[in-house]
């Protein structure tokens, strides 16, 4: 039975067939979902081509290997010399940098 003035159970009736049109976009929504995971493409692979002066770049370094190799033996000899109070300075600048 139906209240004439408050229409109740009308909007008891629409409210329910609200909920099972919901479920029924709910579960054609979850359908899509599991669709898509299982039918989902091919992954695509990201490829990153240089220019021919980045290459070269790369290939060639930017530093004189005689001069390192040199620095190594003169290093392995004992005859490199080392200037003591200039790295104090240059480690003095570092610990000015990190603290500011």
């Amino acid at each position: 039975m139906t209240d004439p003035i408050s229409g109740f159970r009308r909007a008891a009736q629409a409210d329910s067939s609200s909920r099972q049109v919901s479920a029924k976009a709910q579960e054609r929504a979850a359908n899509t979902a599991t669709e898509g995971l299982t039918k989902a493409p091919a992954p695509q692979t990201d490829e990153v081509k240089l220019s021919a002066v980045a290459q070269k770049a790369m290939q060639e370094p930017e530093f004189d290997r005689a001069k390192v190799e040199a620095i190594k033996v003169a290093i392995q000899q004992g005859q490199y010399p080392i200037d003591s109070r200039r790295i104090a300075e240059n480690f003095l600048a570092i610990e000015k940098m990190i603290k500011d």
